[in-house]
């Protein structure tokens, strides 16, 4: 995170009238079929300890709405952002959202919630743009083509944990996993970098959450010149259980699950040189103030960046296409974000870093709109994952705190 200084499914249905959606509608040409009023929709799924992060998004759909409006809009009318009511299941407010003629829809947060919420937009032929989905089985979840995300897939941290031990002059690691989908996904990513890079993994230990005794033991027989730590809610026991084990501080590499601040939790200079990766880039203070313009209350900016950019590449795409229907918002996605079909990320056209640059770019030629935006280059792949994703890697201190120490990129997103 980033701080700032049934029922519905039946409903739906039946209004679309079942029709379904077949295909890959990202891929597909589509003919124009828009009603000439471009609407966003949220979904803000966040409640209780994680009601926070629905601010930052509000406040950063709120921005680029203001921002594509006052560059014309969508063909000279203005874009509207549809009303949202937060804390809804996304069953609900994804069914709302399609009342409501939605033709772009932006969230949910949480992975878990995206499935319920494609199975209905995509029903109404109604693309959905994650901010914040990460989990690897996303990418090929049955959408119609109808599901994109601006965040990087968990996986994508692989080839970046491996770099930073390799840089460190490790030539061998080990891997602590806490298991889980989370956990396995990101060991057999960060496995696979390893061979690619040339370094061994001489051990690769699971636990569960408070029971990390035998993961850490098997790591230090193994003797290995680095430990990656790849866990979320199992992390801090993880730690303790490896400072025990003498192994700490420089000698860790810790996944973005693993990243906090741990201060006096762990022991003196238990981290103390260890590196951890956080998905995107720290957001410039230019986007922080002009979100300070639409929400002055705002206090964090968690997945705001990528907020922002999900909401401007589906108003470049309905440019693109002339069109403000979902399926042709579908279709042009890819292009507009400077990827291919193929995942190479080779798009034509020189990068564009705003709504109104990226549309002068395209009446040259549409072949021209190459969005890089607020989170970093996009580059949508034929699954709807971005295929260049950005890291900020963060060193611990003395006081097992971390600081800023750089930006990372991987080629590849979804690994």
């Amino acid at each position: 995170m980033k701080h700032l200084f049934g029922a519905a499914l039946c409903c739906t249905l039946a209004l679309t009238g079942c029709s379904g959606a077949t295909g890959n509608a990202r891929v597909e040409t589509a003919e124009a079929s828009g009603d000439g009023v471009l609407r966003v929709g949220l979904i803000l799924d966040n409640s209780g300890a994680n009601g926070f992060l629905n601010a930052p998004q509000v406040a950063a759909a709120k921005l680029a709405v203001k921002e594509i409006n006052a560059a014309g809009g969508h063909k000279g009318r203005p874009v509207e952002l549809l009303p949202f009511e937060a804390g809804q299941d996304p069953a609900s407010q994804a069914q709302a959202l399609v009342q409501a003629k939605a033709d772009v829809v932006i969230g949910p947060t949480d992975s878990s919630h995206a499935t319920p919420a494609v199975e209905i937009l995509s029903q109404a032929r109604t693309p959905l743009i994650s901010p914040a989905n990460t989990a690897a089985g996303l990418s090929s979840m049955a959408s119609g083509g109808y599901y994109f995300r601006t965040a990087a897939a968990d996986v994508a941290q692989g080839p970046v944990l491996v770099k930073l031990a390799k840089d460190a002059g490790a030539a061998a690691i080990s891997v602590v996993y806490q298991e889980g989908s989370y956990g396995s996904d990101v060991s057999a990513a960060v496995a696979a970098s390893a061979e690619q890079a040339g370094l061994d993994v001489l051990a690769a230990a699971g636990f569960e959450p408070g029971k990390a005794g035998s993961a850490a033991s098997a790591a230090r027989e193994a003797n290995a010149d680095a430990v990656i730590l790849i866990a979320r809610d199992g992390a801090q026991g993880a730690l303790a259980e490896l400072n025990n084990v003498s192994l700490a501080g420089s000698k860790l590499v810790l996944s973005d699950g693993a990243f906090g601040r741990y201060g006096s939790t762990l022991g003196t200079k238990a981290l103390e040189g260890a590196r951890a990766v956080v998905p995107g880039q720290l957001p410039s203070a230019g986007f922080q103030e002009r979100l300070l313009g639409v929400d002055p209350a705002l206090k964090d900016v968690s997945f705001a960046a990528e907020t922002y950019d999900a909401v401007t590449l589906a108003a470049l795409a309905a440019a693109r296409a002339e069109d403000d229907a979902g399926r042709s918002i579908a279709a042009n996605l890819i292009a507009v974000s400077g990827g291919t079909a193929d995942g190479t990320g080779n798009g034509t056209g020189t990068p564009c870093s705003s709504y109104k640059d990226c549309l002068a770019a395209g009446k040259a030629s549409a072949a021209d709109i190459n969005y890089d935006g607020e989170s970093g280059p996009v580059a949508f792949d034929a699954n709807g994952d971005i295929t260049s994703a950005t890291f900020t890697v963060f060193t611990y201190d003395a006081d097992n705190n971390p600081t800023v120490t750089g930006v990372e990129t991987a080629g590849r997103a979804a690994g």
